[in-house]
C-alpha cells in the first residue's frame, strides 16, 4: 500500500475509526474492533468494484477497448462524447501518478463534491450529482478500500477538455446518513440513483450532468462510445414508452445480465455493466427494482 507525503494510508485494522477522522477531524477515543474494520473496508470494495463499478471509466483500456488485468482503476479512458473530451484518472495509490499522497479528506471531496486538492472541478462523465448523495459511512468505506488498492505507476497526460468553464454542483455535502433500513423503495432509491447511479443516463437532464428531477426515468439521452451511439431507454413505468409491462425478471434480467424484455441484447455500456451488477446481493437487486417501480410514468 502507497503511504501519503501528506497523511499516512491508515492501516486496514484502523479504518472503522476512518469515520471521526474524514469527517470531522477529530481523533478517535480508541480504534475501531477489527472486525468493524473488515466489515468497512469490504462494503468499500462491493461499492467501487460491484454496484458502482468504479473500473468502468477508471480502468486503463488496452487492445479492443477491454481493461488491461491489473490496471483496472489506473486510469487513461478517454470520453469524446457530448461536446467534451474527458480523460479519466489514476486513482490507485501511487503517490506520483495517482491519489497516494491526497489525504482521505481529499479523497471523499473528490467524490462527494467533484473537487480535486487543488480546487478544480471535476467533470463529466463523473457523476458528482449522483455520489453528492452517498452517506457518510458509505463514502468512508469507499476511501477506505481506494487506500488498499495496489499502486499502478501510471501516468495520464491528456487533461480533460470542456466547451465551457465547469460550476460547482453545490456547497460541500457535510453529512448524508444511511438509508431506512426496512424502505426498500428508498434503499432501492439510494442504491440507483446515488450509487449505481442509473438515473445518470436514465433520466431527462437540464443541462449536463444536472438530472431534471420532475423527470425522472425518461430520457433522451444519447451515450456515445466505441460501441457507437447508444439511446438510454425510458425505465419509467409509463406502459408503452416505459417499462410498465416488463415483469419483474424481465426487469432484474435487464439489470443483471444486459438482456431485453424482447431477448435481444442490450446496446453497451449496459452490455457491459449488467454482469457485474448481476454479483450485486439479492436485496440490492430487489431494493433498485421496487424503486424503478415506484417511478411515475413519463411519455418520452
Amino acid at each position: 500500500m502507497a503511504v501519503s507525503t501528506r497523511t499516512a494510508a491508515r492501516p486496514a485494522t484502523a479504518v472503522g475509526a476512518l469515520l471521526l477522522v474524514l469527517f470531522t477531524g477529530a481523533a478517535p477515543a480508541q480504534q475501531a474492533p477489527d472486525q468493524d474494520a473488515a466489515a468497512l473496508l469490504e462494503r468499500g470494495r462491493y461499492l467501487v468494484e460491484t454496484a458502482a463499478v468504479c473500473g468502468a471509466c477508471h480502468g486503463t483500456p488496452g487492445p479492443g477497448g477491454r481493461i488491461v488485468a491489473g490496471m483496472e482503476l489506473a486510469g487513461g479512458r478517454v470520453f469524446a462524447e457530448r461536446g467534451f473530451r474527458a480523460v479519466a484518472p489514476n486513482i490507485t495509490p501511487d503517490p506520483d501518478t495517482g491519489i497516494g499522497r491526497w489525504t482521505d479528506g481529499e479523497i471523499a471531496a473528490s467524490i462527494r463534491d467533484g473537487r480535486r486538492p487543488d480546487g478544480s472541478l471535476i467533470g463529466p462523465p463523473m457523476p458528482v450529482e449522483s455520489y453528492r448523495g452517498i452517506s457518510d459511512r458509505d463514502l468512508a468505506a469507499m476511501v477506505a478500500h481506494l487506500r488498499t488498492v495496489p499502486p499502478v505507476r501510471h501516468e495520464v497526460k491528456e487533461r480533460s477538455a470542456y466547451p465551457s468553464p465547469l460550476t460547482p454542483h453545490g456547497p460541500p455535502v457535510a453529512s448524508v446518513p444511511e438509508p431506512p433500513a426496512n424502505d426498500p423503495v428508498a434503499r432501492g432509491a439510494y442504491l440507483a440513483v446515488n450509487i449505481v447511479h442509473c438515473m445518470d443516463c436514465h433520466s431527462a437532464q437540464l443541462s449536463e450532468g444536472r438530472r431534471d428531477p420532475a423527470r425522472p426515468g425518461a430520457t433522451g439521452l444519447v451515450l456515445e462510445g466505441p460501441w457507437g451511439a447508444a439511446a438510454a431507454r425510458n425505465i419509467s413505468s409509463h406502459p408503452d414508452a416505459g417499462i410498465g409491462r416488463w415483469t419483474d425478471e424481465q426487469v432484474l434480467r435487464a439489470i443483471t445480465q444486459g438482456v431485453s424484455a424482447d431477448g435481444r441484447r442490450l446496446a453497451p455500456p449496459m452490455a457491459g455493466r449488467a454482469p457485474i451488477w448481476g454479483r450485486m446481493t439479492e436485496r440490492d437487486q430487489r431494493d433498485i427494482l421496487a424503486y424503478l417501480r415506484s417511478l411515475p410514468p413519463q411519455e418520452h
